[in-house]
């Protein structure tokens, strides 16, 4: 073919193009501007990846700087995770930045670098309640709710698997529990307001068919969902085309309709009719039963620290979820404008419940961006026993923070229902890489907590941490957020038994460095290559 003739079709197609945006009108400005709008658009699209690629320094795109995602994707692939020459994070200038304080001596230290002890939480896991199933939950760190349906089902099978292997719990989200979760890793069964996969042909809640579903897995508790962090108090709709057979069964609803998730449940109306629901779970199932919840409004909270001080009626744990958490596609003004952060809404929901004398009756999990040890670390300072990750789960099985979830496109098929989109993703290979994420995650909190001092996470206090506020002040944790002496660390008895667990019989000489072994060589250079 001539030159002549492929300039030719070149500009043939250029001017059918035009002519096509100048006689339109739905766009004003193709009409304008015929065909040179259209890279206005192109590069529109590819926006978030030229921005994570080429436009922003190390640490400055949100919701993952490129430094916390290179992090993650290194500790995923068991690659080296250091960086070098020192931070690029302005610390000098910047206000609330939290500052870790390390202890020149420490009172008790895991004799192991915890390598096989493992990092277990330091609670039991509805052991006040007296749960048939109680429990003490062998990780700190576990994978927080995504449901099968808004995940595809290789990349449920990745986090299961990745669940099993590093020995911790996997949270089904409010989808249901499909045969993606059932790996082998244990699970938190997730009810939300449709009660998908326990619920009658009305929609409304059945407790027989919960204890059908708790008993065919390994279940380990369950978790009520009033709210989550991307989208407090909103409910949902999965239009009827996206009801596959599978997730029709998974979830209990015909095909071929619309599937709303009310805002509000209907097995409760409010703090003393949800105590019974709990109960009535907890008792029929014998596993421990907690809630989910962003925060808003505290009345709901100071009702329940009021219902639960008379210790006939309780839940079991209470996850908070920030509102910089993500998963859940949201309209725009949920996501940036509804609910408390992290560290804001667990500071008024754990002092509500210390001021109670309850902290010590309750397990307080954490989640909204906690996937990273310097969030973690602040999270069990100011009183979590445990955290759970979304994202960081995510990006360590592939995610590329393309931030197209609610589009079905979702190129490493991570977030999609597309199967051509989810072949891509192998279960058994990024269930490594979402084990080793974990493991990594796990070892990084031991590092911290033996430079502090102590012998585990939940032993790191509001006064081991400061928080910057600009270049002159420092006030700690404790005075930040308003807690009074004693908030945020265990009780005497909670605390020796974790340090003996952890360091039995008392602290010792350490013979050799954690660091031992790793090295100090630069990010491998496909730290931001997950394919």
């Amino acid at each position: 073919m001539k030159l002549s003739q492929v300039l030719g079709g070149v500009g043939i197609a250029i001017g059918a193009v035009a002519a096509r945006d100048l006689t339109q009108k739905k766009h004003a400005l193709m009409r304008n501007f015929p065909v040179l709008a259209h890279a206005r658009y192109w590069l529109e699209t590819i926006g978030p990846e030229l921005r994570q690629y080429i436009v922003t320094s190390n640490d400055e795109e949100r919701p993952f700087s490129r430094d916390q995602r290179s992090w993650i994707y290194a500790s995923s692939k068991q690659e080296n995770n250091y960086s070098g020459f020192g931070t690029d994070n302005d610390i000098e200038h910047l206000p609330g930045y939290a500052i870790i304080k390390h202890r020149t001596f420490a009172d008790s230290l895991p004799h192991d670098h915890a390598e096989s002890t493992g990092l277990p939480s330091a609670k039991i896991l509805g052991g006040p309640r007296g749960r048939a199933k109680a429990f003490r939950p062998e990780s700190v760190v576990n994978v927080s709710g995504m449901s099968f349906g808004s995940m595809s089902g290789n990349a449920i099978q990745a986090l299961n698997r990745g669940a099993k292997l590093a020995g911790c719990m996997h949270n089904t989200g409010e989808g249901g529990l499909s045969s993606h979760h059932r790996q082998g890793g244990d699970i938190v069964l997730q009810i939300g307001t449709a009660y998908f996969g326990c619920r009658n042909e009305d929609g409304t809640f059945s407790i027989d068919r919960l204890k059908e579903v708790v008993e065919s897995a390994p279940v380990r508790a369950v978790e009520i969902k009033l709210s989550q962090g991307a989208k407090p108090g909103l409910g949902g709709l999965l239009p009827a085309a996206k009801v596959t057979r599978e997730i029709s069964e998974i979830r209990g609803i015909p095909m071929g309709q619309d599937c709303a998730s009310p805002s509000r449940h209907t097995a409760f109306t409010d703090t003393d009719s949800l105590l019974d629901f709990v109960e009535l779970i907890a008792t029929e199932t014998g596993v421990p039963v907690g809630i989910k919840s962003a925060v808003g409004e505290m009345g709901f909270w100071y009702d329940l620290a009021r219902h639960m001080s008379r210790r006939d009626r309780g839940v079991d744990f209470v996850t908070i979820d920030g509102g910089e958490g993500g998963t859940g596609a949201s309209p725009r003004i949920f996501a940036d404008s509804i609910a408390l952060p992290f560290r804001m809404g667990f500071s008024r929901v754990y002092g509500t419940f210390a001021a109670a004398g309850l902290s010590d009756d309750v397990t307080f999990i954490g989640s909204g961006k906690l996937g990273l040890p310097d969030n973690a670390v602040v999270a069990f300072a100011l009183g979590a026993d445990m955290v759970s990750v979304a994202r960081e789960a995510m990006l360590a099985i592939g995610c590329i923070q393309s931030q197209k979830c609610h589009t079905d496109r979702c190129p490493t098929g991570v977030a999609t229902q597309d199967p051509w989109l989810a072949h891509g993703l192998d279960p058994t290979e990024k269930g490594q890489r979402c084990a080793q994420y974990v493991r990594t995650f796990r070892k990084e909190l031991v590092k911290v907590s033996e430079a502090v001092g102590v012998a585990h996470p939940g032993l790191i206090t509001p006064d081991d941490v400061d928080i910057l506020q600009g270049d002159y002040e420092a006030v700690s944790l404790r005075a930040a957020y308003g807690y009074e002496d004693g908030w945020g660390a265990l009780g005497p008895d909670l605390a020796r038994q974790i340090s003996e667990l952890m360091a039995p019989g008392g602290s010792r000489p350490e013979r050799d460095s954690i660091e031992q072994g790793e090295g100090e060589k630069p990010l491998g250079h496909d730290a931001e290559s997950v394919t």
